[in-house]
């Protein structure tokens, strides 16, 4: 798989990682912990060299569990991970103090089994802790050799601008794809300018782009999609129209539709590397396959104009979740 520059300050991953929230938290019950290490390994061996993780994923799990899959190749990825939530857990709201941040990353390189993380993330911008004082402190990790580059998840202009000026930034994580495209309007611009790299979450819609969720699909009650609007029936139902989109370009490709919303991100720009998460060694296989897949000048522009006919329903986030991004 080819490799993509995330940012100015060198840090080089795949084009498309693997984003591994959903083998322990969000998506229902955990993945068999020996059939997500397969998985994961799967992902090395196809090509993939950048992997997604966070404290609250578990919380802590899923760190471990990475710690445990990646070990044997560990000098040959890119582990990123992020910090910022009260022991851990969204619920309980945001902790960017910077002792916090200081005592999960020394926490963290053991569940990781690592000498230092590859890309830190803040996760959501703390409202009370100044992001200065976040970059710095994770500046000095940096210094300490404990993490080598520094990243956000969800962050506004201003805080990003205001972050860089501290403690370069090398990566930008936030939620990007066919069916939310907020990012082209300020943060796109923005990061190209500060020469800093984009990872989308969820680049398949968190699985409607897949074609495989229509409004009879019933979550578990675990799901997190299950509070998500855009997920409610009629949502759902609304929305099928941009599935079909994606199936009528992917039957001339012989691609998928997955494929094709993968092949559509990664051909936005050069320093996107997308993370698409799964469970299934075929999805997993799948998506992987869309690194392969060129669309065409006239292609992007035929996706452009249909999708541009289509207003996708539903809010991203409920109301208490959408609070916390974009600050």
């Amino acid at each position: 798989m080819e490799k993509r520059k995330l940012g100015n300050f060198g840090l080089e991953v795949s084009a498309l990682g693997l984003g591994c929230m959903g083998l322990s938290f969000g998506y229902g019950p955990a993945t068999d912990k020996q059939e997500a290490i397969k998985l994961i390994r799967a992902a090395f061996d196809a090509g993939v060299t950048f992997f997604d993780t966070a404290e609250a994923y578990g919380p802590y799990t899923n760190e471990a569990l990475l710690g445990e899959a990646l070990a044997p190749f560990r000098d040959k990825i890119v582990i990123a991970s992020k910090f910022g939530f009260v022991d851990g857990e969204p619920g309980k709201g945001m902790d960017s103090r910077p002792e916090r941040i200081r005592a999960y990353v020394d926490e963290a390189l053991k569940r990781l089994k690592t000498d230092s993380i590859d890309l830190l993330y803040q996760h959501r911008v703390d409202p009370v802790i100044a992001i200065e004082e976040v970059a710095g402190t994770v500046k000095e990790l940096i210094q300490q050799g404990k993490v080598k580059y520094f990243g956000l998840s969800e962050a506004g202009v201003q805080t990003i601008r205001k972050a860089h000026a501290v403690q370069p930034v090398s990566a930008l994580q936030s939620e990007y794809s066919l069916w939310w495209r907020e990012p082209e309007k300020e943060i796109l611009p923005t990061l190209e300018e500060l020469g800093i790299g984009f990872v989308p979450f969820s680049p398949l819609g968190k699985g409607f782009l897949t074609g495989a969720i229509n409004e009879n699909t019933q979550f578990d009650h675990s799901d997190f999609r299950n509070i998500v609007p855009r997920f409610s029936e009629e949502n759902r139902k609304a929305n099928q129209v941009l599935v079909e989109l994606l199936q009528s370009i992917a039957a001339g490709k012989e691609a998928t539709p997955a494929q094709i919303a993968l092949a559509w991100l990664l051909a936005q720009k050069p320093w996107i590397s997308p993370i698409p998460g799964t469970t299934k060694l075929h999805r997993l296989q799948e998506n992987i396959g869309a690194a392969s897949i060129t669309l065409s000048k006239e292609d992007l522009q035929e996706i452009e104009k249909a999708a541009a006919e289509i207003a996708v329903q539903g809010a991203r986030y409920p109301e208490h979740l959408q609070a916390r991004v974009g600050k």
